[in-house]
C-alpha cells in the first residue's frame, strides 16, 4: 500500500514506515505515529510566517511538530526534522479543542503550521483546522506543497492561506530534496490560487542556481503577476558548503529582474536591505514598510501610507493583494520565539555539545528537553549573551549529560583566552568607538548581544549600546543616526553577512562621514560563527582585540582555530570547510548516530525507490 499524503508515494509495508518515518500502516488504514503532540505552539506576527500580504501584523498561534517528508541539504530547521526525536518529552500533548483554546486565549486571529512541513503531521492538521474553522479562525501554514491531489482535497478546503516553498523548477532540485520532479507543487500553487487560498510562494536564491528563480517567476506571471514572491537569500547550514551563499548586492540585483516579472517581489536574509517593503505597482507608493527580523522573517514597521479603502492604494486607488486588515497594534515574540530562530537557539545548544566532544543525537535530544520542559529558553537566552555566563552554561550542560571533565576542559579554554585579554588591558586609557554592523552599515545589531560584549571585552566602546534598538538581532537605523555614532572601527557579523568591498561600496554611495569609512577600518571575521551562537566566538574575540589594540595583541587566530578545532572537535581546521551553522563546525560534521527514527525512514526511503522509482 503506497501513502497518500505526500507525492514521494512511499511503498508502506505492514507496521512499517515510509521516508519520512512519521506514518506507519495498520490493515487499509495509514496512521500517524505521533498525532496531537507539538513543539512549539506560541502566539507569532504574521510575518515571521513568514507571509505579508494577508492580516498584516496579525497575531496567530503558530504551532509545529517535528520531522519533514523532504531531505534538503542545508535545512534550517535541520533541529526539529531532522534531529529532534517525535517521541521526546519536550513535545506538548494537546487535543484539536486545546490547541483552538489557546488561540482564543491569545487573542489570535488564526493558526499557522510553519517551521516543519505539516505533510509531516497532515492528520493531526486537519483535525486542529477543522476545529479552528468551526471556532471562526482562520487556518494556513508554510509547506514545501508535495501534497498528492487526495491530500490536497482534504485541506485546501480549511485552508485561508499558505506559503508554498519551491525547490527549483527542474527534477535535479527536487531530487535532491528526495522528490522527483516540481510537477506536483506547480499543479498545487495553481489549484490553491483557483480556490481562493491566499497564496505567497518563497524560494531560495544561492549562487549557480538563480535562473530557476527567473523560470519559477514566469510561470507564476502566467497565473498572477500578483502572487507575491519572496526570495530568500540562502544560508548554508549544516553541509552546505559557503560557497553557495549569494552576496546580497547580487540577491538585490535578481530581485530587480524578477520586479519585472511580477508585482511583488521579496527580498530576506539581507539585513539592511529594503526589499521588505511594500510598494504599490502602480504609483510606486509606500504601502507598508517592514524590517528584516532573523532568519526568514520580517516584522512590520509604523510607516508607509498603509491600506485605503478597499485595500487600495490611498495615493492612486490601485487594488492591492493584500488581504484582510492590517492590525493596529504589532505583536511582539518572546526571546527565540515566532519562526526560525527557536531552530537557532537549539543549534546554539548543539554547539557546546559538540565543542565537548558530543557525537550522538540523542545526548543533544536530553539537552533539549532539559531546557524546554524546564521553561529556561528565555534563561538560556540571556546565558549565552556574556561570555562568564556563556562558560557558566557550558560547565550546566556537561554536568546534565555527565560530561564535567569535558566541559570543564573547553570552560578552561574560553576562560584562559579571556585572562589574557583583559591582562593586556589593564594599563590601556582609551577604548575605540566601535560599531557592530550586520549585512548593509545601517542595520544595527542590539547592544546587548554577544558581539558586543566581545568588543568590549577586547577593550572597545560598543557604540550600539548607545541605540534603544529593538527588533531581532537588531533594527535598520539611519544613516544620520550612525554618523552621529561616528565610529572608528566597524565590524560585520559572521553570519548574514557582506564581503567588505560591498559593505565599502555601500558606505560610499550612502556617502556616509564616519571615522571608521574614512580610514577604512571595516572588517569581516575570518570564518562564520565566530561572533555568536558557538563556542568558537573565543576565536573571534581574539581577532577582534588584534583589531581593536593591535599595538597589545598579535594572536595567530588561523594557528588557534587549528588547535581548537583539534581539541575540541577531533578534526582539522579548514577555512573551505565552514558553513553558517552555529551547531555543525564544519560542513563535513557527521553524527556517530541517528535517533531508530531516522534510521528506519532512510532505509525504507531507499527500498521505495528501488521498488517504484516511477511512484516519485
Amino acid at each position: 500500500m503506497r501513502c497518500n499524503i505526500c507525492e514521494r508515494g512511499c511503498l508502506l509495508p505492514e507496521a512499517g514506515t515510509g521516508a519520512c518515518g512519521l506514518y506507519s500502516r495498520i490493515g487499509r488504514e495509514i496512521v500517524e505515529l505521533y498525532p496531537d503532540r507539538y513543539l512549539i505552539i506560541c502566539p507569532i506576527s504574521i510575518e515571521t510566517m513568514p507571509l505579508l500580504h494577508f492580516y498584516p501584523g496579525g497575531k496567530f498561534l503558530q504551532i509545529s511538530t517535528a520531522g519533514c517528508n523532504f531531505n534538503c541539504d542545508g535545512c534550517i530547521s535541520a533541529a526539529i526534522v531532522k534531529e529532534m526525536d517525535p517521541a521526546s518529552r519536550a513535545f506538548h500533548h494537546l487535543s484539536p479543542e486545546q490547541v483552538v483554546d489557546e488561540a482564543v486565549r491569545n487573542d489570535c486571529i488564526g493558526i499557522t503550521f510553519l517551521m516543519n512541513d505539516p505533510l509531516a503531521s497532515f492528520l493531526t492538521f486537519i483535525n486542529v483546522a477543522e476545529a479552528a474553522k468551526a471556532r471562526g479562525l482562520l487556518v494556513g501554514c508554510s509547506s514545501n506543497g508535495y501534497f498528492t491531489e487526495a491530500s490536497l482535497d482534504k485541506i485546501i478546503k480549511l485552508l485561508d492561506f499558505v506559503n508554498i516553498g519551491v525547490k527549483g523548477m527542474s527534477g535535479e532540485a527536487y531530487s535532491r530534496c528526495g522528490g522527483g520532479t516540481p510537477a506536483p507543487v506547480l499543479r498545487n500553487i495553481e489549484r490553491f490560487c483557483q480556490s481562493g487560498v491566499h497564496v505567497e510562494v518563497s524560494c531560495i536564491c544561492s549562487k549557480g542556481h538563480n535562473q530557476e528563480i527567473l523560470i519559477l517567476a514566469d510561470y507564476l506571471a502566467n497565473i498572477s503577476a500578483d502572487i507575491p514572491l519572496q526570495v530568500m537569500r540562502f544560508i548554508p547550514v549544516e553541509g552546505a558548503e559557503l560557497a553557495l551563499e549569494e552576496s546580497i548586492r547580487k540577491a538585490e540585483g535578481l530581485r530587480d529582474m524578477l520586479r519585472e516579472k511580477l508585482n511583488y517581489v521579496y527580498l530576506f536574509n539581507s539585513p539592511g536591505a529594503e526589499y521588505l517593503n511594500t510598494l504599490c505597482p502602480g504609483c510606486g507608493e509606500l504601502i507598508l514598510k517592514r524590517d528584516f527580523y532573523g532568519p526568514m522573517g520580517a516584522k512590520l514597521k509604523p510607516a508607509g501610507l498603509g491600506l485605503g479603502e478597499k485595500n487600495c492604494c490611498p495615493r492612486c486607488g490601485r487594488e492591492l493583494n493584500i488581504k484582510g486588515f492590517v492590525a493596529k497594534k504589532v505583536y511582539q515574540e518572546g526571546d527565540f520565539q515566532g519562526g526560525y530562530p527557536f531552530t537557532r537557539a537549539l543549534e546554539m545548544m548543539e554547539a557546546i555539545l559538540i565543542a565537548m566532544g558530543v557525537r550522538e543525537q540523542q545526548k543533544v535530544v536530553r539537552i533539549w528537553e532539559d531546557v524546554l520542559c524546564n521553561n529556561n529558553l528565555g534563561r538560556f537566552h540571556d546565558d549565552i549573551r556574556t561570555p562568564r555566563a556563556y562558560i557558566k552554561t557550558i560547565r550546566h550542560f556537561g554536568g546534565l549529560i555527565g560530561l564535567q571533565d569535558k566541559a570543564e576542559a573547553l570552560a578552561k579554554y574560553l576562560e584562559e583566552k579571556l585572562l589574557l585579554i583583559e591582562s593586556g588591558l589593564r594599563t590601556v586609557d582609551r577604548k575605540p568607538r566601535v560599531y557592530y554592523a550586520m549585512g548593509k552599515p545601517n542595520f544595527c545589531i542590539k547592544g546587548g548581544r554577544l558581539e558586543n560584549q566581545l568588543v568590549e571585552t577586547a577593550g572597545g566602546t560598543s557604540v550600539n549600546r548607545e541605540i534603544d534598538c529593538e527588533g531581532r538581532p537588531g533594527m535598520s537605523i539611519t544613516l544620520e543616526q550612525l554618523e552621529a555614532l561616528n565610529p572608528e572601527i566597524i565590524f560585520i557579523s559572521s553570519f548574514m553577512s557582506s564581503p567588505v568591498d560591498d559593505f565599502y561600496e555601500e558606505c560610499l554611495k550612502a556617502c556616509l562621514d564616519v571615522e571608521a569609512v574614512k580610514n577604512k577600518r571595516i572588517y569581516n571575521l575570518p570564518a562564520p560563527c565566530w561572533d555568536f551562537g558557538s563556542p568558537r566566538w573565543v576565536l573571534g574575540l581574539m581577532f577582534i582585540a588584534n583589531i581593536i589594540h593591535p599595538g597589545i595583541f598579535h594572536f595567530d587566530v588561523l594557528a588557534e582555530a587549528k588547535v581548537f578545532y583539534d581539541k575540541f572537535y577531533g578534526m582539522e581546521f579548514s577555512l573551505s570547510d565552514t558553513n553558517l551553522s552555529f551547531g555543525k563546525p564544519s560542513c563535513s560534521f557527521k553524527w556517530d548516530t541517528q535517533p531508530e527514527m531516522l534510521k528506519k525512514g532512510g532505509e525504507t526511503c531507499r527500498q521505495t525507490l528501488s521498488l517504484s522509482p516511477s511512484a516519485l
